[in-house]
């Protein structure tokens, strides 16, 4: 059974950093797209940053509204995505969500088969 347990959310002031951890079981995160996504209420799931399956270093995707702010990155050894997220903006004020997929290089909510419950993450003034 895979799953997907996000944590690490919070609340931060503008300019601050927040690091998302992604713990996965089930299958080895190696192997699958993983990426992450927010949602505000109201508004759709948008891509955040997805991060291609293998055994090394993944080509990595971002949205334009977090590139040069936000890292994507895996720990195969522990079977874990991260988030770093830096330089935290009011408007990234969102629930995050860890998911995984087959599809390379895409940031499309569609493309990924398996969702964790979320984590929120609050961007203060």
């Amino acid at each position: 059974q895979v799953q997907l347990v996000e944590s690490g959310g919070g609340s931060v002031q503008s300019g601050g950093s927040l690091r998302l951890s992604c713990a996965a079981s089930g299958y080895f995160v190696g192997n699958v797209c993983m990426g992450w996504f927010r949602q505000t209420p109201g508004k759709e799931r948008e891509g955040v940053a997805a991060i291609d399956s293998g055994d090394y270093v993944g080509s990595t995707s971002y949205a334009d509204s977090v590139k040069g702010r936000f890292t994507i990155s895996r720990d195969n050894a522990k079977n874990t995505l991260y988030l770093q997220m830096n330089s935290l903006k009011p408007e990234d004020t969102a629930m995050y969500y860890c998911a995984a997929g087959f599809v390379l290089g895409t940031l499309r909510q569609v493309d990924f088969a398996y969702w964790g419950q979320g984590t929120q993450v609050t961007v203060s003034k």
